[in-house]
């Protein structure tokens, strides 16, 4: 089938080829050629690696990590449904209806992407990204599973526009076009993605507070007393690791995350410092907010670390986000300071900032535009080290 297939466009590349009738549609035939098949592009001169591993196979590794995000998604999208609505059903019937709920934001999503990137790569006479796979693959799983369908194809339009395109297309992007996708969503239409609301596909009316929302609410008292009280959901640390509590699709089960940190490391595609560093960013932050909440009546101000971890986006957002090499830090030590300092921001606007008690979103923001500023400094720090050595 495959050797089929690769006949078929090895007869049809000269049509896409220069002086060819389908000239303009080259980027098109090029990005299914080399999903497809490994490509047999070699350099012309030194240094030569032999390598099948391209970007595109790199993209498409990502990908894979995300796969079991979107099945334990679609199971707890239908757990919480049928809690919603006090229903019996099975595990089973239970992802089927949570597949049946983001299926159509998965579609929406790729198909809106695809367009944007065909286009511009058509215009511009370059070859298809393959940024936009991961893209596209990430957007999904950051929105809640009750999201209106036009407004997940417009935040991709903005992702993927003005969050890339607009720069000059990958690799010369400033922020993560997905980060951008969700961040257009926070602020055009709060009530659909506020941030201190469940989200659940269930009965009109059916919403609580997420376990981030619900210290935030309150006033001095402890925070995790407070969330052992709360009746309508479980929010116990154990429930939280594993996931089963609402929240966007793909960003409740640390467990999987975690996994897919490990393979992602493993294959060397995402570098362990940032994520190690944003760990420790956020545990240190939150050692201090915990000595200070004594003297506060700030309830966030005693979240203990251990469940800063598994509250919210944050375990998301640090190996999927924070890790991206276009909008991250390039040298060791620079990836260091550009995890420690989003750790702990993230811990700081989750205390201090009443409105919007995530903060991984505007963290991860903030890294990507001082990360070019963090390696400048860096660079000129070994600049300075070497001078003085040699001096």
């Amino acid at each position: 089938m495959l050797k089929f297939l690769q006949n078929i466009l090895n007869k049809s590349k000269p049509h896409f080829e220069k002086g060819g009738k389908l000239e303009s549609l080259y980027p098109v035939f090029e990005a299914t050629d080399t999903i497809l098949f490994s490509t047999d592009e070699v350099t012309e001169s030194g240094p030569h690696i032999r390598d099948s591993i391209d970007t595109k196979r790199i993209m498409i590794l990502v990908v894979i990590s995300l796969i079991p995000l979107y099945f334990f998604g679609a199971a707890n999208v239908g757990y919480q449904n049928s809690l919603a609505f006090e229903l019996e059903r099975s595990g089973w019937q239970n992802f089927w209806v949570g597949f049946g709920k983001i299926l159509p934001i998965i579609a929406i999503t790729f198909a809106s992407g695809a367009f944007w990137e065909l286009l511009f790569a058509v215009v511009r006479r370059h070859p298809v990204s393959e940024g936009f796979l991961v893209t596209c693959a990430l957007i999904p799983l950051t929105m809640p599973p009750g999201i209106p369908l036009w407004q997940i194809a417009i935040a991709t339009s903005f992702g993927i526009v003005i969050g890339k395109e607009i720069f000059g297309g990958v690799g010369m992007n400033i922020f993560n076009p997905a980060l951008m996708a969700r961040v257009f969503i926070f602020f055009t239409y709060p009530t659909k993605i506020s941030g201190d609301k469940v989200w659940i596909d269930g009965p009109d009316g059916y919403s609580g507070a997420t376990a981030l929302a619900v210290p935030a609410s309150e006033l001095s008292q402890n925070a995790v007393n407070l969330l052992a009280s709360v009746t309508q959901f479980d929010f116990s640390w154990w429930n939280l690791f594993w996931g089963w509590v609402p929240g966007s699709i793909g960003e409740t089960n640390k467990f999987l995350i975690i996994l897919g940190a490990v393979f992602l490391m493993y294959v060397k595609i995402i570098n362990f410092r940032v994520v190690f560093g944003a760990v420790i960013g956020l545990v240190s932050t939150a050692v201090l907010t915990n000595l200070f909440s004594p003297f506060s009546t700030n309830t966030m101000f005693s979240i203990p670390p251990h469940f800063h971890i598994v509250m919210g986006s944050f375990l998301f957002g640090t190996v999927f986000m924070a890790t991206e090499p276009v909008t991250g830090c390039h040298t060791n030590q620079g990836r260091w300071i550009y995890g420690i300092i989003f750790g702990s921001l993230t811990v700081i606007i989750r205390s201090i900032n009443p409105a919007y008690p995530e903060g991984v979103m505007l963290s991860i923001l903030f890294v990507n535009a001082f990360a070019a500023l963090i390696d400048w400094f860096v660079i000129q720090s070994n600049v300075k080290r070497r001078a003085a050595r040699h001096a």
